[in-house]
């Protein structure tokens, strides 16, 4: 518990003190954020404002992570860095995205085909590695098992072929993760609002990884007991990507300072697909996240309306930007977004609570 308190607080302060600085370094390049001209009138204030703030996120939950094992002397674990790794290379991915479009004010950074290649091989190579790594007990970070509380009995080992459930396991992951990142990504339009949402889930998984730590099948054997293989550790990526975002929204809170971009978007989308595959909850972060899947479901039924009938269904996608249309001030937005956020993540935590005390019964 000492790591995942020390993990926190780092976090926070490099993050809360560590942005200001990152922003004097991007105003004085210049390296500010291209606004659409087809988007909310108000929002072509923020031309100019700095972006890629993502990667003071990254930075500061690598540097929470490492200190804390400094600090406790415990050693990383594999699933620990597996997650930092994919929240790594999808940070990098994003950065480069952020860098062409700040680089040649344009609103297109990577092609779309650019960026999917770029996700899908730092997916497959964090999924293969997930599937490695069996400690005493014989556990890897991820199983062949699909999970949402916990391991189901759905096997992707179908017919009992290992090659069968690798390789779909694969694609799942990979899926897993393109849905997450992306669906952070799209939410990131307003000042604060994915920051604030990633936030919450964060602390959800804190809180998962701690219940799934005391209540594991190594330490504590039973019926309802846990196959995760590094749940303290996983807490502790958990509580440092919580504290990064908590320091950043300081200065991203309206009216923003600085844009984490998708540098951040990819980064954290990517470690909470990361933290769902590795604590064995991977459909529990479709409740967890629910407002990332609302804002991607808005803009995949705004595109199938107006290619099927020529009409829209919302006045803008995703679906912030629609309030934003019919006349919501953006803080208006935000908070009500929060909350709506807040109660899917409470919703998310009853119902992994509850799995556990009806089957204790």
């Amino acid at each position: 518990m000492k790591g995942v308190l020390l993990a926190a607080s780092f976090s926070l302060l490099i993050s809360l003190f560590g942005t200001p600085l990152f922003i004097k370094f991007l105003v004085k390049r210049g390296y500010g954020q291209f606004i659409r001209d087809d988007g909310p009138t108000s929002h072509h204030t923020k031309r100019g404002t700095p972006t890629m703030g993502g990667a003071v996120i990254l930075a500061a939950t690598l540097g929470a992570y490492f200190l804390a094992h400094l600090f406790t002397l415990n050693p990383p674990t594999a699933s620990g860095l597996l997650v930092l790794f994919l929240m790594a290379g999808l940070g990098f991915i994003g950065f480069l995205d952020d860098f062409i479009k700040i680089s040649k004010q344009r609103s297109l950074g990577l092609r779309s085909k650019e960026k999917l290649i770029g996700q899908t091989l730092v997916g497959v190579v964090f999924a293969g590695l997930a599937l490695q790594f069996p400690n005493e007990q014989f556990r890897t970070p991820a199983s062949l098992l699909v999970s949402f509380v916990r391991d189901t009995n759905i096997s992707l080992a179908l017919g009992g072929s290992t090659v069968v459930g690798v390789i779909l396991f694969v694609i799942f992951a990979n899926l897993m993760i393109a849905g997450a990142s992306n669906g952070v990504n799209l939410t990131d339009g307003l000042d604060g609002l994915a920051t604030g949402v990633c936030t919450m889930v964060f602390g959800a998984y804190v809180l998962i990884a701690i219940w799934t730590y005391n209540q594991n099948c190594q330490t504590n054997p039973g019926i309802k007991c846990y196959e995760v293989r590094d749940s303290h550790d996983l807490a502790l990526v958990a509580a440092a990507g919580m504290g990064a975002c908590f320091g950043f929204l300081w200065w991203n809170a309206t009216p923003a300072k600085i844009f984490m971009g998708d540098t951040g978007s990819l980064a954290l989308g990517g470690a909470l697909a990361g933290l769902a595959i590795t604590t064995h909850t991977e459909l529990l972060l479709i409740i967890l996240g629910g407002l990332f899947v609302l804002e991607t479901l808005s803009v995949v039924a705004q595109v199938a309306s107006f290619k099927t009938t020529g009409k829209r269904v919302l006045r803008m996608a995703p679906l912030h930007h629609h309030f934003e249309m019919v006349g919501w001030n953006e803080v208006t937005v935000v908070v009500r977004f929060w909350i709506i956020a807040g109660l899917f993540v409470a919703f998310g935590l009853g119902v992994f609570y509850a799995e556990w005390v009806v089957g204790s019964q």
